[in-house]
């Protein structure tokens, strides 16, 4: 640390990012996603983007480049060691800008009679 920063009253810029910054700080004091992302929802990135990942921080940047693969909410938060609340939240922003896709999981479609037809169509059609 310089003493022009001790005297600032600033962090020193080594282009890390500190350890110590809180989950809340990440997302802004945000804990609600525009998504429902449960711990096996799959995420991938549809078209990879070279230029928007540059411009994403860190934690999104990580995210999205992990995502390239298809990988689950639960799996991001293990490999990045970040709070699962926090990758859902920057999960959900990622999937406002349109750079992943959230996979529909089995939740999402318990509903659909269009899915309850295709399964029983297809059950009809197996060989006893």
């Amino acid at each position: 640390m310089t003493r022009s920063e001790i005297t600032a009253g600033r962090a020193p810029t080594t282009g890390r990012r500190s350890k110590r910054i809180r989950p809340y700080a990440l997302t802004g004091g945000r804990t609600r996603t525009r998504y429902q992302l449960l711990l096996e929802t799959l995420i991938s990135v549809p078209h990879y983007d070279p230029v928007l990942s540059a411009a994403l921080m860190p934690e999104s940047r990580t995210l999205y480049e992990q995502a390239r693969g298809q990988v689950s909410i639960a799996e991001l938060s293990a490999l990045l060691t970040i709070p699962l609340g926090v990758v859902r939240v920057l999960i959900s922003d990622l999937a406002m800008q349109e750079a992943v896709f959230i996979h529909p999981t089995a939740a999402a479609l318990q509903h659909s009679n269009d899915v309850l037809a295709r399964v029983l169509s297809g059950l009809g059609r197996l060989p006893v």
